[in-house]
């Protein structure tokens, strides 16, 4: 494999040091794309090696092109959950309607999904050998002087980088040292999510089964690369105010999850029951990130810590590819000069980011439908929809609003990037 950086660049680029706080997929993303360009670039993560887990998530549009750019597009492929489609159940758990993955998931061909700890391990393989890791470290202080920015780390180790890259998620360690309080940015959607690993209680496979009940979502999913053992459980409600919780402090958020479903019936005490004992539990409340600025001085934000658009978009992912590839390449062109290069990146990026932001404050009503008649309205169309003459049309319209926010963010040639 050849790189080919933009001309002019590669000299001045050999020595630049960047500090990428987080080992997620935008982190990782980024330390591939600045290696390539002649970037010197270090990831530090708080856990102790990479993280696995995860709900899937979709690949599409610009996030596509980027994924074939970087190189990684087969092994996403391979990795794809592979999907048949998926089906509402009743109380009684009856089968209310089905629909095949193409309208379910709104894809197009060429896109795909993939469980995110498939694609964080993809990432790390491929960057491993020529990025430093860090793992089982955070960063502690940052003091920008102008020149660089002096990095003390929770191990004790000082170290000094040219540019800091947080990369850490919707609870951004790095966005709280250097912008503030995450309250004066986070903007909350009304419920919560959760998912985690367990039995395949259902006897699922590439199946996608949901039950509605007023103001909650229960999913339960068997992906291709699950064993015929295990399945994803997925866990959505409605909740007018924000829970007061730690947001590490797993065990409460396993009491909330309880709490906010008790006395549900079909198959939910079950479900819930595996919580208990999964390693891989998530759960956060549905919301965004809003910020009137991604960077100050030689720090800039990326991702979900920029700007997180939940997972009630569906483009978190592709919108960390999309930045990752963006922010480096706009260092490249800029020739290592922050300043212009992170202008540059925000002018790009921002009015794709609001777009995903305002599909996913929509959505995010949708998840959670609020009386009984809604969600039988919701059935009748689940169940009718293959039989109507206009579902060709239905499925266009879900498809076209999904790929609008797919391709919302141009993708600008940086040079030859890669040539097999």
């Amino acid at each position: 494999m050849t790189i080919t950086a933009p001309a002019g660049t590669a000299h001045a680029r050999t020595t630049r040091t960047v500090l990428i706080s987080g080992a997620s997929i935008a982190g990782p993303a980024l330390a591939l794309w600045l290696h390539r360009y002649g970037f010197a670039p270090t990831v530090v993560e708080r856990a102790p090696a990479p993280r696995t887990g995860g709900y899937k998530v979709d690949i599409r549009g610009g996030a596509v092109e980027v994924c074939r750019r970087m190189g990684i597009l087969d092994a996403v492929r391979t990795a794809s959950t592979d999907m048949e489609g998926g089906s509402y159940v009743d109380e009684r758990g009856r089968t209310v309607g089905r629909l095949p993955a193409e309208i379910f998931g709104g894809r197009v061909e060429g896109d795909d999904e993939i469980m995110r700890g498939d694609l964080a391990r993809i990432l790390y393989e491929r960057t491993r050998d020529d990025v430093d890791y860090l793992f089982g470290d955070s960063i502690a202080a940052l003091h920008d002087d102008g020149d660089g920015v002096d990095v003390t780390f929770e191990s004790g180790t000082r170290r000094r980088f040219d540019l800091v890259v947080g990369a850490d998620g919707l609870h951004s360690h790095t966005r709280r040292l250097v912008f503030g309080d995450e309250r004066r940015f986070k903007r909350y959607l009304g419920a919560y999510i959760a998912i985690f690993t367990a039995p395949n209680r259902l006897g699922l496979t590439r199946w996608e089964t949901y039950h509605a009940r007023p103001d909650k979502l229960v999913s339960v999913y068997a992906t291709a690369g699950e064993s015929a053992h295990t399945a994803k459980n997925c866990f959505v409600f409605a909740s007018p105010e924000e829970l007061p919780y730690d947001h590490r402090d797993t065990g409460r958020q396993k009491e909330l999850l309880a709490e906010a479903f008790a006395g549900d019936g079909w198959e939910i005490p079950r479900l819930l029951a595996d919580a208990a004992d999964a390693d891989d539990f998530y759960f956060d409340a549905i919301g965004v990130i809003e910020m009137d600025r991604w960077s100050q001085g030689r720090v800039v934000l990326l991702g979900d810590a920029a700007h997180c658009a939940s997972p009630a978009s569906g483009q978190g992912t592709g919108l960390a590819l999309t930045g990752a590839y963006v922010l480096a390449g706009e260092l490249a062109a800029a020739d290592g000069d922050h300043r212009a290069a992170f202008e540059a990146y925000e002018r790009l990026m921002r009015p794709g980011v609001e777009l995903n932001q305002r599909f996913a404050a929509g959505f995010a009503r949708e998840m959670t439908l609020s009386s009984r008649w809604k969600i039988a309205l919701r059935m009748f169309m689940v169940r009718t929809l293959p039989r109507t003459p206009w579902k060709n049309l239905i499925a266009k319209k879900i498809r076209d609003d999904l790929q609008k926010a797919a391709h919302a963010v141009p993708l600008k040639e940086y040079g030859r990037h890669a040539a097999v």
